[in-house]
């Protein structure tokens, strides 16, 4: 590991936001599973989630991805309703990216809401979009205004253009400044894992510790052997 790539690793981690995410229902495409986990990677969103009951969540596709998925977490969930109770615990509001029209509940512009607390921007499929039983647990739609004839956009576009609100509002509020936001148990693990990706597999495979890190990058102490 050299210094350089080391330090570079840590001041992406350090930027990491743990209470802004994404929650993917459904969206199995691996082309725009990549494109909303690189537009995570470039917001700073630490953790993603995905339902995908009936299949494993879907490998990202690597063209569009360059190794999104390395940086940032995928957590699998069996409904929607599973993973509504886990961000509800943890204190985020859900927000549906959804063009929900007229009444009680209408969406409203994505650049109206306040992202700056905990916030998980509901993503739908591809061709249905986000599912009632998802819709009845979020809090509130966002919608992108739009002027032509057609009347939604790409998730992973829609995934991007929520995200970069959400980026802008959390840097206008120094979020991103003074350091890790992340526990530090967390970071530690975390900062190895990316850092040590072969040797991390390997220590949890024989379920040992992670060995210290010096300030470099350096390896202190014993290494597990392969």
């Amino acid at each position: 590991m050299l210094p350089r790539r080391f330090h570079r690793l840590r001041a992406v981690l350090d930027r990491r936001q743990p209470d802004l995410t994404v929650l993917l229902d459904q969206v199995h495409k691996p082309h725009n599973l990549s494109a909303v986990l690189r537009s995570c990677d470039a917001a700073g969103v630490f953790e993603a989630h995905a339902v995908a009951p009936e299949r494993p969540v879907v490998r990202p596709a690597r063209a569009i991805s360059r190794g999104t998925g390395k940086w940032v977490h995928v957590v699998r969930h069996e409904t929607v309703e599973a993973a509504c109770d886990h961000l509800e615990a943890a204190g985020f509001r859900i927000w549906a990216a959804h063009p929900r029209d007229g009444g009680e509940g209408a969406a409203v512009d994505y650049r109206e809401v306040d992202y700056t607390g905990p916030t998980a921007i509901l993503l739908g499929q591809e061709k249905d979009g986000v599912s009632a039983p998802a819709l009845a647990r979020a809090h509130g739609c966002v919608a992108v205004p739009m002027e032509g004839m057609v009347t939604s956009l790409n998730v992973s576009v829609a995934a991007a253009l929520v995200l970069y609100e959400a980026r802008r509002q959390r840097q206008c509020a120094g979020l991103y400044d003074g350091g890790s936001r992340l526990p530090e148990e967390v970071y530690r693990q975390t900062l190895f894992e990316w850092a040590y990706p072969q040797l991390a597999a390997l220590c949890l495979d024989r379920g040992v510790e992670y060995p210290e890190l010096g300030e470099d990058g350096e390896l202190l102490g014993d290494v597990p052997r392969g």
